[in-house]
């Protein structure tokens, strides 16, 4: 790794691999550089920022083009792990927008236009996580986008919209969270309540998802979405369980859900809260 007084190359700024030719591959190898988007590197010691973003993208985009869909999302803040399955963002842009604003010198698509595109566009769970987070930054409300999406009447994607704006939710505090949340609705559960709020004689929390309004026995059942970032060592496990037997003091049966579990093919998920509500889930799951 570079000393803390070497000097960012290119100054810190994004360049091209055509830039430095040969010395990429050493270069990544080194962990000098990290690649911002694909095609696009920046010194490692270079935070991400709006301002780093709109300057990567500048490098890729035609100068009379506008920014559009995943990669307009990404700069308007939304992370990534909303958009799809790809770890970096590319270069989409097009020259017919049809509502446009301005980030750091850059034209892109404003958040509300961007945000109905991925409704129309981007596979279900991923159009309502993009969608939710856009939601949750405060640049768009579900009735604007309700109103932008009636333009696209007749159009593709456009019933896939309205299904995923009718269960758009800002309080989704991540992407795991939306992608439970739809997998609960295809199965037939109907929409859960998110950031379900639990008082205790010794506990106070919040349950990423629940239905509070549906007793069995006099127990309730939530759901939380364990991100492997913040669930996986054993500390934060000895943590989590600990939370559990709490909340199952209090009436609470909490079930945890790994990213394995949403996007796995077996549907243990579905019997699981199957069985606690009876209720026979709908089989298979849509995605």
């Amino acid at each position: 790794m570079l000393p803390a007084d070497f000097p960012y190359y290119f100054c810190g700024l994004p360049f091209r691999a055509r830039q430095v030719k040969g010395k990429l591959k050493w270069l990544l190898c080194h962990g000098e550089i990290r690649e911002v988007m694909k095609g696009v590197y920046v010194d490692v010691r270079v935070p991400d920022s709006p301002e780093l973003r709109a300057g990567a993208v500048r490098l890729l985009v035609p100068s009379d083009a506008v920014v559009c869909g995943s990669t307009a999302a990404w700069l308007h803040g939304i992370e990534t792990t909303a958009l799809g399955p790809a770890e970096l963002p590319e270069a989409h842009w097009t020259r017919s927008p049809t509502d446009e604003v301005e980030v750091f010198g850059v034209r892109v698509t404003s958040p509300i236009a961007t945000a109905v595109e991925l409704a129309r566009r981007l596979p279900r769970p991923f159009a309502l996580s993009a969608v939710d987070a856009f939601l949750r930054t405060g640049k768009a409300d579900r009735w604007a986008l309700r109103a932008a999406s009636a333009a696209h009447e007749g159009r593709p994607g456009y019933w896939q919209s309205q299904d995923v704006l009718r269960y758009a939710d800002r309080r989704a505090a991540s992407p795991g969270e939306s992608w439970l949340r739809l997998r609960l609705i295809d199965a037939g559960f109907g929409v859960p309540d998110l950031q379900v709020r639990v008082l205790g004689p010794r506990l106070t929390c919040r349950l990423d998802l629940g239905f509070p309004d549906r007793p069995v026995d006099g127990r309730w059942l939530g759901l939380e979405y364990d991100s492997d970032a913040w669930h996986s060592s054993v500390r934060q496990q000895v943590r989590d369980e600990s939370r559990r037997v709490e909340l199952e003091k209090v009436g609470w049966h909490v079930i945890s859900v790994r990213r394995t579990d949403v996007w796995g093919a077996y549907p243990a998920l579905e019997l699981a809260v199957g069985a606690f509500l009876c209720q026979q889930p709908r089989l298979p799951r849509r995605w």
